[in-house]
């Protein structure tokens, strides 16, 4: 069913039929996974489906002993995982991107139904997590440290790359299987051991990628699990970022949260990355070819209804060619969105997360009409945890969905008229992930990639992650970068090693042409001897 104007939509008709999850009873895991072995909890809690609110499967509710047990086991298992070979890790990290591509159907439904995904994106994200374990066997083989000249005759200065030690990974939901492996890819190819707390809403999915490391060989204690409720969260997050054996804590999440875990890791002084927030502009100048940035618009902000955290979330239009922009926009949304449940083959929006990310988008909806904005499409939130793709134009950054990240299906569009003024509008933001925008003029390229102050910007593209380009944000954005050749460095300490006392006991001569020299070998031979 097409999404039509405003009050044309109710509920999808799709969700009047019976979903149900049907694979691999072996993938199905509802157990903690610790030192290589499947463990329960003293109590569990239930992973629904956020399409139809019905529970999907109940999993073990880790607290902080099971999270103990994992930071001990993976800390044990550090001393020996280092010792592998760097072809030995990439030959077993290889493994596990075959096994997932195997799998990746299976794979696929459990992101479907514990995140509401649409199937095909569901599919796209299981190919978009195989890269990086794809990607990261590659770099393992290279990781490659320094000869560095020295000032001193008698010294050589070598720069060595060693693993961090043990990583916390602490995931999100939007997108279950990828920001796993992103990680965890990294921290294994560098010789690290994990312990993953994947996001409450959707456990099954770490869990499922624990059964297959199994299946690859990667030894027990390297990589492991503690799903937890929303309840334990926090006590479980103390652990992994305060234990004194973890050396490094990895997260991607709310900029909120992230400053909570910063400050908790400050004590022991631990290694920290962050990918924490975004509020994205995406911006349309007259030069640009309009058709293509309506594509580029669609691609960012509805990919999983809008929730991930590089979607534009703010849309800022050139006067010029702002309504030929806004009337386009609305035809490609009628014609191409879809709300329903994700198994379903025709569905191209499904649920959000849960009723209270429903709540924020319409709130800010609500917001936005009470300053004087125009709903031209959907508006509404419907039962349960959906909303209807919504176009507002007339938006003012006096709104609240121009300055919070919304990580829903709202597009909100502001008129602008000079390149100066956009970029102040883009840039007046405490958080810079990523950044958008269209034109076909090549010096406006130059200025205005190089001045948008995010980590990431997308040039005619509304679509830039992937495995070979570093991902990362500026300002409360968070802190390093994933993926790519830089995603590695993240889980690797520099020692530097000073050889000294080299002076020779003689300097060596060269040799004479056509001259026998006697006890040289091929070097030449000590003035001293």
């Amino acid at each position: 069913m097409a999404m039509g104007k405003t009050g044309d939509v109710g509920l999808p008709l799709v969700m009047h039929r019976q979903y149900s999850l049907d694979i691999s009873a072996q993938l199905l895991r509802t157990q903690g996974y610790v030192n290589g072995q499947w463990i329960n909890a003293p109590s569990t809690f239930p992973v629904l489906d956020p399409a139809t609110g019905e529970e999907i499967a109940k999993v073990a509710d880790c607290g902080p002993a099971e999270a103990k047990l994992a930071v001990d086991a993976a800390y044990k298992a550090f001393y020996s995982w280092k010792q592998h070979t760097a072809k030995e890790r990439s030959v077993l990290l290889r493994k596990w991107y075959d096994l997932l591509t195997l799998n990746k159907e299976d794979l696929a439904k459990l992101i479907t139904f514990e995140c509401g995904k649409p199937m095909k994106e569901s599919l796209g994200e299981i190919a978009y997590a195989a890269g990086f374990l794809e990607w990261f066997s590659e770099e393992a083989r290279r990781v490659y440290g320094d000869v560095v000249p020295s000032a001193a005759k008698d010294r050589r200065i070598l720069l060595l790359k060693q693993p961090v030690g043990v990583a916390s990974i602490i995931t999100p939901w939007n997108f279950p299987s990828a920001m796993i492996t992103r990680k965890v890819g990294a921290a294994l190819a560098a010789g690290c051991t994990v312990v993953v707390k994947p996001a409450e809403d959707t456990p099954l999915s770490a869990l499922a990628l624990a059964e297959l490391a199994s299946q690859a060989g990667i030894p027990a204690g390297v990589f492991n699990v503690v799903p937890c409720s929303r309840e334990k969260t926090p006590s479980v997050g103390t652990v992994l970022c305060t234990d004194p054996l973890v050396g490094k804590v990895s997260f991607t999440g709310s900029t909120a949260t992230g400053k909570i875990l910063l400050k908790l890791a400050a004590d022991t002084v631990k290694r920290v990355s962050m990918e924490l927030g975004g509020h994205a502009p995406f911006i349309v100048f007259d030069s640009a070819d309009v058709d293509k940035a309506v594509a580029g618009a669609m691609n960012s902000k509805f990919r999983n209804s809008g929730q991930t955290c590089v979607c534009s979330n703010r849309f800022l239009v050139q006067s010029r060619i702002h309504d030929c922009f806004i009337e386009k926009l609305g035809k490609a949304m009628d014609a191409e969105l879809r709300l329903g449940h994700g198994s379903d083959p025709n569905t191209t929006q499904g649920p959000l997360i849960n009723v209270r990310a429903s709540e924020k988008v319409e709130h800010q909806v609500m917001d936005a009409v009470s300053q004087g904005a125009k709903v031209l499409r959907g508006g509404k939130r419907l039962d349960g945890s959906f909303h209807q793709p919504t176009l507002l134009a007339d938006v003012t950054t006096d709104m609240l969905c121009t300055r919070e990240e919304t990580f829903g299906p709202l597009l909100p569009v502001i008129r602008f008229s000079t390149e100066e003024e956009a970029l102040a509008i883009a840039n007046a933001s405490h958080v810079g992930l990523a950044g958008y925008f269209f034109s076909q003029d090549v010096s406006q390229i130059w200025r205005v990639a190089e001045n948008l102050e995010v980590g990431m910007v997308g040039v005619n593209e509304g679509l830039l992650s992937t495995p070979e380009a570093s991902f990362g944000g500026v300002k409360q954005s968070g802190l390093g970068r994933e993926g790519s050749k830089y995603g590695i460095e993240e889980y690797l300490d520099v020692k530097y090693m000073c050889f000294g006392g080299l002076t020779p006991e003689g300097t060596l001569r060269p040799l004479t042409p056509g001259l026998p020299q006697v006890g040289s070998g091929e070097f030449g031979q000590r003035e001293d001897s």
